[in-house]
């Protein structure tokens, strides 16, 4: 997803706010220094919500969330689409600012742009809350940030997202029977997306509690499909005799792009051991009935997140209401016998 990159699609939408309600949590603390100190909205509420890669199916999908739950709140909302422009980031802000937009939601292309955000919504008074990646208010790097600087975030909960990963990938290890010395892990990400590492390193960590002495391998990738094939397949170069491996990454880009590269390189299914993180890709894989490296992914829906962001920045702007310091949508793993039947939504 990025960072994040996450997708999907789950319930009906009318059933959305009761299922948020329900399921998503939160720290429990409220935001520090980094919450821009906006007044209330008495009147019509108008918001923006600037999305990075604004054509995948996760913000496809989380969109479509916002959109709706605009809807049924009387929102007027306006999506834009920053793709992967950093320098379209501040240009956006700037623009929805001029247009008088009560708050903003922000997922960046580049977390280095945050703190130039954060100051342009605190000079207008102009609410902001981030949704999936994490923002400092006070430097590029979020993973360096103190905890009062990050902005309000909705999404997923990283740690728990890779443990869910981790624990599955064990499961089907020790269901394979694999020795740990001719095994390694692939673990592929973009290594300056805090959210990213934080997935990652919840898996390893969930992983190692079952299984021991398999060799992990980080592969730093730019999130994509494409980007995760070629240096997977660089690593696969350098890593010969390794009989099975053990896949994960930050999204199913990272996951799809390693699996896809080891059976091009003539490593079977069955020596194959891939636990996607969105679903969104991961479910192509078993649309067609065949084996697939894919054993797994953990389905995270951007409808739940959107809709989640616009209720939560709506109840900032029309009732005062404090911003949790993050909140959280629900998951579930899936694999070919029951994604389907799960919601997943594989176009």
């Amino acid at each position: 997803m990025s960072a994040v990159r996450a997708r999907l699609f789950p319930a009906a939408v009318l059933g959305i706010a009761t299922v948020l309600s329900l399921t998503a949590c939160s720290t429990g603390q409220t935001s520090g220094g980094a919450d821009t100190k906006a007044a209330p909205v008495s009147g019509k509420i108008s918001m923006t919500y600037l999305q990075k890669q604004g054509d995948q199916q996760y913000f496809v999908d989380e969109a479509a969330g916002a959109k709706a739950k605009a809807a049924e709140l009387g929102v007027d909302l306006k999506v834009v689409d920053l793709g992967t422009d950093a320098n379209k980031t501040v240009s956006e802000v700037q623009s929805a600012i001029a247009q008088k937009s009560s708050g903003l939601i922000v997922v960046v292309p580049d977390p280095a742009v945050g703190p130039q955000v954060v100051q342009m919504a605190r000079d207008a008074r102009t609410a902001l809350l981030t949704s999936d990646d994490q923002v400092c208010a006070t430097g590029p790097a979020p993973s360096k940030c103190a905890k009062g600087d990050l902005v309000p975030r909705i999404g997923f909960s990283g740690q728990q997202m890779g443990q869910q990963v981790g624990r599955r990938a064990a499961q089907e290890f020790q269901k394979a029977g694999w020795n740990p010395a001719d095994t390694r892990i692939i673990s592929a990400w973009q290594q300056d997306v805090t959210v990213c590492g934080d997935r990652v390193n919840a898996a390893k960590d969930a992983f190692r509690q079952t299984v021991q002495g398999v060799q992990n391998i980080d592969v730093a990738t730019d999130n994509t499909p494409t980007g995760a094939q070629d240096k997977v397949a660089a690593t696969i170069t350098a890593n010969p005799g390794v009989k099975h491996w053990v896949v994960w990454g930050c999204n199913d880009e990272n996951v799809q792009g390693a699996v896809t590269a080891l059976q091009n390189a003539s490593v079977t299914p069955d020596n194959i051991d891939g636990v996607g993180l969105g679903a969104y890709l991961a479910c192509k894989n078993w649309q067609s009935g065949k084996p697939s490296g894919m054993k797994a992914a953990l389905f995270i829906n951007g409808k739940d997140v959107g809709a989640l962001s616009v209720q939560t920045l709506f109840d900032k702007l029309k009732n005062g209401k404090d911003f949790p310091q993050e909140a959280f949508a629900p998951t579930k793993m899936v694999d070919s016998t029951d994604w389907q039947s799960s919601g997943v939504s594989c176009s």
